[in-house]
């Protein structure tokens, strides 16, 4: 399991005294808790993934912010935070095996233009839980239903 993982990761950090890592992996820990309050389950390795995706989108938001505020230092942590936490996501998918995903998805849902976006999505984030970013999906099939509108 992931969270066995997580737990041996963590352990290993603080006995090597990796301060960043210890730290991200703290926050880890305390996000999946929060998500086992929420729910009123334990949680399964697609909800840790979900966790950690989360986790990613708001420290590469964190970092785009500081990045803009003229901070480097801080959105370079924020940065290596991101890695330490990929590191527990699956293989991300490549531009190409998302763009065929995005097509089958296209075919599948009978999308005729941009207004069919909520059909494709609802048919594809499913099969990309983990493997791609919600933003990143949502471009391919914008991209790829604007095709179809032209």
């Amino acid at each position: 399991m992931l969270t066995d993982r997580i737990d041996q990761e963590m352990k290993a950090a603080a006995r090597a005294q990796q301060k960043l890592r210890l730290g991200t992996l703290r926050m880890l820990k305390s996000a999946m808790k929060y998500r086992e309050i929420e729910t009123g389950k334990a949680l399964e390795d697609a909800d840790v993934l979900a966790v950690v995706g989360t986790l990613i989108k708001q420290r590469r938001d964190s970092a785009a912010q500081y990045t803009a505020g003229g901070r480097p230092e801080l959105a370079a942590t924020e940065n290596e935070e991101i890695k330490i936490l990929e590191a527990f996501l699956p293989r991300q998918l490549t531009d190409d095996e998302l763009s065929a995903m995005v097509q089958e998805a296209v075919a599948a849902a009978g999308a005729k233009g941009p207004k069919d976006m909520g059909n494709v999505m609802k048919a594809l984030m499913p099969k990309t839980a983990g493997k791609a970013e919600g933003k990143r999906v949502s471009d391919a099939v914008k991209a790829a239903l604007a095709k179809l509108g032209a």
